[in-house]
């Protein structure tokens, strides 16, 4: 690997500024996050049943030491704590596993065992992290799982604490908030290549574990790359206020649709005043449009639920907890807690829609907000994970789009196209080149990184403008208080340096595949449709699903597959499969033998066979490899 560099004077400078202005003195965070550890996990490595590695957090180890002049003293700091690990204890049967993946598992003891909040990414980990528990509170048994919301880091190791038989038996239910699968099958399978390969980038999935390197996501340290796994909840919380028993334990559900995800709930524990915040309020601000890709959030209504929450549990509860970082103890902090982050999201969408609607655009808007000081003197305020600039950036997207409304942004040429004009424009190569070192020695790197892409796209192959690219990431990701800036920029300088490393991790696991409903799976493979080339192709096929009453059909035409439940007369199809659900996933999106099925008679045909054959000649395949840095 290329040799990284150190960092230059302009960055030391700008690390000094935060470590006087910032509240370092502060060590409230340190305190709670120590409080109630009973037990690390040592060696603080997960392996697969490979042998393979899935989680290292004595990579981490190096965090113990001063702050290195290449990480923001801030960041360094967010950091150390996140790298906390082991088994807590929050409250009076109320335990935490934190450290062991980018997520926290929760342990609640009830009357006969142990319901598990939100296990995790891996299998691996989870499984880890309950016999950690077990080790020092005893073999209880999995009673219970509630998912909080429908992104990976929460449900992925449930395999790793229960089975299918378990749940499928009623020995141990599985609570979500209405909408989960939906929503948690397609977001890892829509545009889950996509967002896998930036992922890489968003948790430095390449880069090594050091003071020049990885060092955290500002949520938690990074995520583990074992085995995602799913089991369908079994109840589904549909409205605040509903309260569910299990094991014993009484539990009150507050619905949250659309704040961190599309589909989670915050949770309240009556007996045990202690309140369950997932992953609305944490030791961070957070994303409302995460750089890995995903829909926009609304920080609008998670102001409104966060002032919800406040109002209906806050003065009731001794503990807040969440699915990342560390508890806040005592009513009247939790309350003050849960109130400067309601007026962080508040704040951040009514001052930008203010600002849009004086005719700022969102990269006008993000460069000049402030945060109130009251609420930026605050740690837990502060972009370890989100960011005051992306965040404004997305609030600007979620109301008004891409365009900025200046017609000259309207029909601009597309990257490649446009970096060779304005190469040609600036003298060329060499003059270009020779202007950026000049601005990377006045340290404005955000400036080098713009016209060196210029370069980078004009001539891809340019060693000297790479370099200088990789340098100009390299101090902006030394310089960025945000743990995924700070990863994005590190591995663009890696992927110039060493070339494309990929998507290292995968999220679309078998589990979440086959959770896909009948219409979801065909919207899934109607995304792969190669449009021009199935132009002229007229295909009509109906799929009879063994345990469905629902005839359902897909058509391709035009260069677009759609599908429906047949109702009413309509024109005979080319074809009838008759098959079970998992044979259909396993069919189309599971590489399964189809010819094999069809003669061992998984599937029975009706009509001409060959057209499947032909429809999915017209199937393209996702590039978990793209470019990213370079066209």
């Amino acid at each position: 690997m290329t040799d990284q560099k150190p960092a230059v004077a302009s960055i030391d400078a700008q690390h000094a500024e935060s470590r006087r202005a910032l509240p370092f003195s502060d060590t409230q965070d340190f305190e709670d996050a120590q409080r109630g550890l009973i037990a690390k996990l040592e060696p603080g490595i997960v392996r697969n049943d490979a042998g393979e590695t899935v989680w290292n957090s004595d990579a981490f180890a190096f965090l113990s030491e001063e702050c290195p002049d290449t990480v923001h003293p801030s960041l360094w700091r967010q950091s150390q704590l996140c790298a906390m690990q082991g088994l807590y204890e929050v409250a009076d049967g109320i335990y935490q596993i934190r450290g062991l993946d980018l997520s926290n598992m929760t342990l609640v003891e009830g009357d006969t065992g142990v319901v598990v909040i939100d296990p995790l990414i891996s299998e691996e980990t989870a499984a880890a992290g309950l016999a950690l528990y077990r080790e020092h509170r005893g073999d209880r048994p999995v009673t219970g799982v509630i998912y909080s919301h429908c992104h990976i880091d929460h449900f992925g190791g449930v395999k790793g604490v229960t089975t299918q038989e378990d749940v499928d038996a009623g020995r141990c239910p599985v609570l979500a908030p209405t909408g989960f699968v939906e929503h948690a099958v397609a977001e890892n399978v829509y545009a889950g290549t996509a967002m896998g390969r930036r992922a890489a980038y968003m948790y430095g999935a390449a880069l090594p574990r050091g003071p020049r390197g990885s060092i955290g996501a500002g949520l938690g340290p990074t995520t583990s790359t074992g085995t995602p796994t799913l089991i369908n909840p079994t109840l589904d919380i549909d409205h605040t206020g509903q309260t569910e028993v299990v094991d014993g334990i009484t539990i009150e559900f507050q619905l949250t649709p659309g704040t961190e995800a599309p589909s989670e709930m915050n949770f309240y524990f009556p007996d045990l005043r202690a309140l369950c915040m997932a992953e609305n309020a944490t030791h961070t601000l957070h994303n409302l449009l995460t750089l890995r890709g995903a829909l926009v959030r609304d920080p609008h209504v998670w102001a409104k639920y966060l002032t919800e929450s406040i109002h209906r549990y806050a003065g009731r509860s001794d503990v807040l907890f969440a699915s990342h970082h560390w508890p806040t103890w005592g009513t009247e902090r939790l309350t003050e807690f849960l109130s400067v982050q309601r007026d962080l999201y508040g704040y951040l969408h009514d001052q930008t829609l203010r600002a849009l609607n004086k005719g700022a655009t969102g990269i006008e808007i993000a460069e000049d907000i402030q945060l109130p000081p009251g609420v930026e003197q605050v740690w837990h305020t502060h972009g370890y994970y989100g960011s005051v600039s992306h965040n404004v950036k997305a609030i600007y997207q979620r109301y008004m789009g891409w365009f900025d409304g200046n017609p000259a942004h309207l029909w601009e040429h597309p990257p490649a196209e446009s970096a060779a004009r304005h190469v040609e424009f600036m003298g060329g190569v060499d003059a270009v080149l020779e202007k950026a070192r000049k601005s990377f020695d006045e340290g404005d790197f955000r400036w080098v990184t713009q016209v060196v892409n210029y370069v980078i796209f004009a001539e891809p192959d340019n060693a000297e403008a790479k370099a200088l690219q990789a340098d100009a990431f390299e101090q902006l990701g030394y310089g960025s208080e945000n743990g995924t800036w700070r990863n994005f920029f590190l591995m663009g300088a890696y992927e110039l340096r060493n070339g494309p490393v990929g998507t290292p991790t995968a999220t679309a696991s078998p589990d979440i595949a086959n959770a896909l409903s009948v219409e979801q799976l065909f919207d899934a493979i109607a995304l792969r449709v190669d449009g021009p080339k199935a132009w002229s192709a007229d295909i009509a096929i109906d799929w009879k699903v063994s345990d469905s009453d629902v005839v359902h059909r897909t058509h391709l035409r035009n260069g677009l597959l759609v599908h429906f439940d047949v109702t009413g007369d309509l024109a005979s199809p080319d074809a009838t499969f008759t098959l079970s659900n998992p044979a259909l996933h396993s069919a189309l999106i599971g590489g399964g033998d189809m010819a094999a099925m069809i003669a061992d008679g998984t599937i029975t045909v009706g009509g001409d066979p060959a057209v499947l054959v032909e429809m999915v000649g017209y199937l393209d395949e996702p590039d978990p490899d793209f470019a990213i840095v370079t066209p």
